[in-house]
């Protein structure tokens, strides 16, 4: 009998792999980096090698495992597993749930990574037992996931609920996914680099130079610079969240939420921060009958939901 599953994050910058038992509790875990410039295959290498390294590590063979599920960033199809894209990884209509399955002989499933987010924050986090909740989840990219009526929300095709993508000013920064002035180009790490980058060229100084110089900062060189009260990246996450409270207000007046939940690597590095920032100012955006019955929080399973959202994906699959 299979008794353990195995559990991915896949983001821009790191794929997490987390094995489960059959009690549903993480007993080994390994991160590898990834690159987004990477092409499709090199990202799939990393994945087929951290899989391969969590059941070598462990001490299990493939026929111990009763199957692989992972969150990646993206337009996803649930049924095929074919991704059909991701602003921050190089997959266009990308089949990966066959090639996964051919080199492991396991099932594989993959859904959008914050839609399991918020998956594994309603079957076993900080929204267990509400019926409407809307998620905002800040890594690398941005991305939305939506609880309606006590069922995940996908939309028609798997391609709703992409709020990173919601349009805040038309005159707004680039996104990666082609479009202007999207929540992801501005309160992303993505769209917080670009800030401090765009600082930098204009002569200021910020211990962050260095953390931004080829890409993306990390969650944890953010959180160093905003504790040594670095003045450019402190106006870069106010400005992260001035816009994540604009777009908390219109999701509110939208759907009437029971809570708004916030994930990802920037809320588990400073998310009490970034949470008393965004209701600082989001009240200015909501309807004042709306928002009293709305909850603002950081999700409770921190850098993990995404593997437990992961988890809830097989439980279902499993009948």
């Amino acid at each position: 009998m299979s008794n353990y599953s195995i559990c991915l994050d896949i983001g821009g910058t790191k794929v997490l792999g987390a094995i489960f038992d059959g009690d549903g509790k993480i007993v080994h875990r390994i991160k590898k980096k990834t690159r987004s410039s990477d092409n499709s295959i090199n990202v799939e290498e990393t994945i087929v090698a951290l899989v391969n390294e969590l059941m070598s590590e462990f001490g299990i063979r493939s026929d111990k495992i009763e199957a692989i599920a992972a969150g990646a960033p993206g337009i996803i199809n649930n049924d095929t597993g074919v991704v059909l894209f991701t602003p921050n990884l190089p997959w266009r209509n990308y089949a990966i749930k066959e090639s996964i399955e051919q080199v492991f002989g396991i099932p594989f499933f993959i859904g959008n990574d914050v839609n399991l987010g918020v998956l594994g924050e309603w079957t076993f986090g900080a929204a267990q037992g509400l019926d409407h909740v809307v998620g905002l989840f800040v890594g690398t990219g941005l991305g939305g996931g939506l609880i309606i009526n006590g069922k995940l929300y996908s939309g028609h095709q798997y391609k709703g609920a992409e709020f990173g993508h919601m349009i805040l000013n038309i005159d707004g920064p680039q996104c990666n996914c082609g479009q202007r002035g999207c929540l992801e180009a501005f309160s992303s790490k993505t769209g917080m680099s670009d800030y401090i980058r765009q600082q930098i060229r204009h002569g200021r100084s910020t211990m962050m130079e260095s953390a931004v110089a080829e890409g993306v900062f990390r969650s944890k060189e953010m959180k160093n610079a905003y504790d040594a009260g670095d003045a450019v990246m402190i106006e870069a996450i106010d400005r992260a969240c001035m816009y994540l409270a604009v777009a908390s207000g219109n999701l509110v007046n939208m759907f009437s939420p029971q809570m708004v939940l916030f994930g990802g690597g920037v809320m588990e590095a400073l998310g009490d921060v970034f949470l008393e920032k965004i209701i600082a100012k989001v009240n200015a955006f909501c309807l004042p009958s709306v928002r009293d019955s709305v909850t603002f929080a950081v999700a409770a399973l921190g850098d993990d939901s995404i593997l437990f959202g992961a988890r809830a994906l097989i439980l279902e699959h499993r009948g």
